[in-house]
């Protein structure tokens, strides 16, 4: 049996690339982003009620992995190249590349009957295909005698992250067009997105990734330190 699914609509996020996307939703609770809705699924009697919601369930497809060949063993991160069943994992490359994410409603934002949800706390980049929103109820969807394997506790902080003097001046900037953005910056760092075998390059010290409209450059110093060197305005829409 087969079966269409067809997008509602589209999140536009702070992540404009895969690095640096947090490994789960809620990790990093300054990542902000937006969900756009098509018509008829934009208008204000689909969202009725939604005001005294902080939460939701986003379902989404992994767009970005749609062309990769299955398998039904995947290394996730923690594991630190170990294999585990697809099915005992979060790895985006998935049967039918469906995910979901919970996230914070931060508001509802109406303008000439359409709705938008701006949302925080995400783990999704721009341009991610919404298949479906759901509401968070707390009584059911939090469980805390549940067991999580391998990921029962929270990732541990692998990096001390430090801004150069430049780049201190540079974020104070930056922030009054996005709030938080120190907050969100240090967040990813701290958790080293870096792909398990990038760690193992001793030579690999400089990266840069996309936030928003911003480049920013970082150096990694040491094992346990990295330090934000340059933020700088790109070319990629916010």
């Amino acid at each position: 049996m087969t079966h269409t699914i067809e997008p509602i609509g589209i999140i536009h996020s702070c992540f404009k690339e895969l690095f640096g996307i947090p490994r789960q939703p809620g990790l990093v609770k300054a990542a902000r982003g937006w969900v756009e809705f098509y018509p008829p699924f934009n208008r204000t009697e689909a969202f009725n009620g939604l005001e005294d919601i902080s939460h939701l369930w986003i379902t989404f497809l992994f767009h970005k992995s749609l062309h990769n060949k299955m398998s039904l063993t995947v290394r996730p991160p923690r594991k630190e190249g170990k294999r585990m069943g697809v099915f005992a994992t979060r790895a985006p490359n998935r049967p039918n590349q469906i995910g979901q994410s919970v996230v914070e409603l931060e508001r509802i934002e109406t303008s000439d009957g359409k709705v938008t949800l701006h949302i925080k706390g995400l783990d999704l980049i721009e341009g991610t295909p919404i298949i479906d929103i759901k509401p968070y109820v707390p009584y059911v969807d939090s469980i805390p005698d549940a067991h999580g394997g391998f990921a029962h506790l929270a990732p541990e902080q692998r990096l001390q992250v430090s801004f150069s003097d430049e780049a201190n001046q540079q974020v104070d900037l930056f922030e009054k067009q996005h709030p938080e953005l120190r907050q969100l910056i240090s967040d990813i760092l701290q958790y080293d997105p870096r792909p398990v075998y990038v760690r193992k390059l001793a030579n690999k010290k400089q990266f840069g990734f996309f936030l928003y409209d911003l480049d920013v450059k970082i150096k990694i110093v040491g094992k346990e330190k990295v330090q934000i060197s340059n933020i700088a305005l790109t070319a990629h829409g916010t």
